[in-house]
């Protein structure tokens, strides 16, 4: 079993990808954010992601890009940096399943046009498999997402917060929906369904927000629920 890897004994490969990444963190938030509270932000994530991590090997990309989605929220909290559209926060538990399929859609549907970011209150460590199968089913690729934690800032920064059951934050008069959906864990049927449903659900948000879905997969949608609803059909006998 490979001890867990440490801030102050990363390996040559780790260290030269957490400097380069520290470097092109600076190079974006150097302006608006000090050198000293980027490097403290990539080291904190780089240890939360650590303590749990099963993929030792992309810890360095996980902590960059959790940081830069950190420090995204601070500036904007800040009010020092912004991009004019909208972000929305798709909140659960364990931030491997409905949050990462409802962001999957969302980020499918507007990309370039909206914001999506997604986190957990008591993250996992992985994706659940059975909703990275659902979505490639479909020809949405989540599979380089990961299970994050929200912060205050993270909060702070969305303009809209969408939760489903557990732990909630504090939302300080923002909009919030709660979209009660159930979480079965590791069961195919289950994660088509709650797909498919999320779909509807991120579509219609869309569609409030003013923003018309690149929809190219829809109709891929609509032909695995009815082929499910015909595989539950009887079939005739001719005698």
């Amino acid at each position: 079993m490979n001890a867990t890897p440490t801030w102050d004994d990363l390996s040559p490969g780790d260290a030269l990808a957490i400097h380069n990444a520290a470097d092109r963190l600076v190079e974006e938030f150097g302006a608006i954010i000090g050198k000293a509270t980027i490097e403290l932000f990539l080291r904190t994530s780089y240890e939360q992601f650590a303590a749990h991590a099963t993929l030792t090997h992309f810890l360095p990309l996980m902590s960059e890009r959790y940081t830069r989605q950190h420090l995204q929220a601070l500036a904007k909290v800040q009010g020092s940096h912004g991009h004019g559209q909208p972000i929305v926060l798709f909140l659960d538990v364990h931030n491997s399943y409905r949050s990462q399929l409802a962001m999957g859609w969302f980020n499918h549907l507007a990309p370039g046009r909206a914001v999506a970011w997604s986190g957990g209150s008591e993250p996992a460590t992985e994706i659940d498999p059975a909703a990275i199968a659902a979505m490639a089913e479909i020809g949405i690729d989540i599979t380089a997402e990961f299970p994050k934690p929200w912060t205050d800032e993270i909060v702070q920064a969305a303009d809209i917060i969408i939760t489903m059951a557990g732990p909630q934050p504090t939302f300080n008069g923002k909009r919030h929906e709660e979209w009660d959906i159930a979480e079965p864990a590791g069961v195919p049927d289950a994660a088509r369904s709650i797909r498919d449903e999320l779909a509807g659900r991120v579509r219609a948000l869309l569609a409030e927000l003013g923003l018309s879905p690149r929809d190219p997969i829809a109709q891929t949608v609509g032909q695995h629920a009815l082929g499910r609803q015909t595989a539950d059909r009887p079939t005739s006998v001719q005698g």
